[in-house]
């Protein structure tokens, strides 16, 4: 193995180490006359030929290597100190001084890899060229396009930057029967038909970069690279945090089973036991409670009516329709029940349960100061600066894409034959930023049902969808307001003039539509026009939005698998006993698993400090879980010992030893 020294050189961005060469002088070896072909260059010159007097290596890697000529007479040379290890052929590559065998190894026992050279940013946001790892290695062949050429003989010549030390050596190792030949950490399909692209890909686990078109919209300092935003972080833990919330029963007695659902949990305040006062909504009495149903086991937000005796059944009709109906703004109704378990008759919707929900009214409508601020400021066209300003009212684009998303569920609801009759801000849930959901559909169909309607269930659907429109134009007026008194009638035409005079037109011609009185049947295709091209802006909100979170779920897919593959290793590390032996995991190879441990976890730099380095842990977990042929050098802890072995190695005795202990434990069971 030759090496010239290359300060222009970037280090290699495959592997922090040198691979095993021949440990000979360079002078005296039989490989020497490559230093005259290198002095046979004008390195300085870019010539567009081959040089005359040697064949010509150059491989499309950028400018900051450049590359000699190599002579097909020395290509023997190298190939003699290069053996790949996955063919079984013998490791005669000696190794240099102050060099180690493994990528990322300790810088104890590699001097020239240290953490400050070989800095973790480096190794995970690069990509090596494949075109570096694929030349011809023919003087005849002329290098035009490294990458669609099929190495001669077999041959491909591979090069490797260490400390500004490149390093050059051949793998001479035949392609398999199969047509994938394996080289480094790489593999590529050897597409024998002239012209056509040489495909290399990993065969190990990596982690690619950040997707550009997800890189490029809220670029953040310092982002984590292995895990998701911190922010999304904390969302999912809180909603697990309410999914998984229980409650005392000594403090608030609840039913400890109703019906088929268990462990209740108060999601509202539980009205007082004397309560006479009803609900302003339905009429009755109500509480919600977040239960788990011991069927499927999975979390349900139950809507109780106080006191209500079902007592005709011919509306479940309604609530057979209702429980079809799927939608992405929709709470879907699951079943409706009645149960005593509360010490009284009571009538119980179950729904699906969105933890982390909050309604629009706490939302956008808790501030009683946007309220008297509506109520006491008299608008006009002359009023000076717009009170948008000084009010905090909504930004349009917001109220768009609430408009769009309740438009949706009405078009769903109305299509099925149905009339949603929930359309208010206390009944309209939002989950996320701008995630809207229309809650407790179905409850007015019940509770309203009319004897004399026995025939036809759903006569006054008509009316009622008619009544969901006006039911829209003051949910988007009072969010145009950012107050609940612009929707009472005698503000209504000051609620108005606000709107004109911060909101675009079609806002105004939209809630117009909606609160006037037609003479002829509306429906909520009508709106479409209005909402325009502002449909196509929310689609494509959406759709970033999923590409943000499909990329936060990309750097999460890994890690279950390393959790697994360190709990495997945990159960092997240290056992006390196995099977009556106290030395079991100090022999054989769980001994060279326990050097892998203190390899990956227990490096220490040249002071004697601890080495802690993230990108190192990850890197060698994933070769050794895909078992690549790299070798690796493991130090006993008194340092007299070092055995040189493959991960692939490492792999067969982690898998061994793993099944037997599966095997013990199968048999005491």
């Amino acid at each position: 193995m030759q090496r010239m020294t290359n300060s222009s050189s970037s280090p290699s961005l495959l592997n922090d180490s040198a691979k095993p060469y021949a440990g000979h002088d360079p002078l005296t070896s039989p490989a020497s006359s490559l230093f005259n072909d290198f002095g046979a260059l004008n390195i300085s010159q870019r010539r567009k030929t081959p040089n005359p007097t040697a064949s010509e290596f150059i491989p499309k890697g950028g400018s900051t290597s450049r590359l000699s000529n190599v002579s097909q007479s020395n290509m023997s040379a190298f190939s003699q100190v290069f053996s790949h290890p996955s063919m079984g052929s013998p490791a005669a590559a000696g190794l240099a001084p102050g060099m180690s065998l493994s990528a990322g190894s300790s810088p104890l026992h590699s001097p020239k890899i240290t953490p400050h050279t070989s800095p973790a940013p480096r190794r995970r946001s690069h990509t090596p060229n494949p075109a570096n790892y694929m030349v011809p290695s023919s003087a005849s062949t002329p290098v035009n396009n490294p990458v669609s050429q099929t190495p001669s003989s077999g041959q491909v010549i591979q090069k490797e930057t260490v400390g500004g030390t490149t390093y050059f050596y051949t793998d001479t190792t035949p392609a398999p029967l199969s047509g994938m030949r394996s080289f480094k950490n790489y593999q590529r399909t050897a597409c024998r038909t002239e012209g056509q692209i040489i495909e290399v890909f990993p065969n190990y686990h990596i982690y690619p970069p950040t997707a550009p078109h997800v890189a490029y919209m809220q670029p953040k300092a310092n982002a984590p690279s292995f895990f998701m935003a911190d922010e999304l972080r904390q969302e999912l833990i809180n909603r697990h945090l309410i999914t998984m919330a229980q409650i005392d029963q000594a403090d608030m007695p609840v039913p400890t089973e109703v019906d088929s659902y268990h462990s209740l949990f108060p999601l509202e305040p539980l009205p007082p036991p004397n309560r006479i006062q009803k609900s302003s909504n339905f009429g009755y009495i109500t509480s919600c409670y977040k239960a788990v149903n011991s069927k499927d086991d999975l979390p349900y937000c139950l809507r109780r009516i106080h006191g209500f005796r079902l007592v005709n059944t011919k509306c479940m009709v309604l609530v057979d329709m209702w429980k079809k109906i799927q939608h992405s703004n929709i709470v879907t109704l699951r079943e409706v029940f009645t149960t005593k378990a509360f010490a009284e008759p009571s009538l119980v919707f179950a729904y699906d349960f969105h933890a982390g929900g909050e309604t629009m009214m706490s939302r956008h409508f808790n501030d009683p100061n946007a309220d008297a601020y509506f109520t006491k400021r008299k608008w006009g066209q002359h009023d000076g600066p717009l009170p948008r300003q000084h009010a905090g009212l909504l930004p349009e684009s917001l109220i768009w894409a609430y408009i769009v998303q309740l438009s949706s569920a009405l078009r769903t609801i109305h299509t099925a034959g149905l009339a949603c009759r929930v359309m208010d801000p206390t009944k309209i849930l939002i989950t996320g930023k701008t995630r809207l959901r229309v809650n407790c559909v179905g409850v007015f169909d019940v509770l309203t049902f009319d004897n004399s309607q026995n025939n036809n269930p759903l006569a006054l659907m008509a009316q009622y969808q008619q009544a969901d429109l006006i039911s829209l134009g003051k949910v988007v007026l009072a969010l145009a307001c950012n107050s609940l008194a612009g929707i009472q009638r005698e503000n209504l035409q000051k609620a108005m003039e606000l709107v004109t005079i911060n909101y675009s037109s079609d806002l105004k011609n939209l809630i117009l539509y909606l609160l006037t009185d037609q003479n002829r049947m509306r429906s909520v295709n009508d709106i479409m026009p209005m909402i325009g091209a502002r449909f196509y802006t929310q689609l494509d909100a959406a759709q970033m939005r999923n590409d943000v979170i499909e990329e936060d779920l990309a750097k999460e897919v890994q890690n279950g698998r390393l959790f697994r593959l360190l709990a495997k290793l945990g159960t092997i590390n240290e056992r006390p006993e196995f099977q009556k032996d106290p030395t079991w995991s100090e022999t054989g190879d769980r001994y060279l698993l326990k050097l892998f441990r203190d390899h990956l976890f227990h490096q220490v730099t040249e002071a004697g400090a601890p080495w802690i380095d993230l990108s190192h842990i990850i890197s060698c977990l994933n070769k050794l879980d895909a078992g690549v042929p790299e070798k690796i050098s493991l130090i006993s802890r008194d340092e007299k010992s070092v055995l040189v072995v493959t991960y692939s190695d490492l792999k067969r005795c982690f898998e061994n030893t793993f099944q037997e202990l599966i095997a013990a434990a199968n048999g005491q069971l």
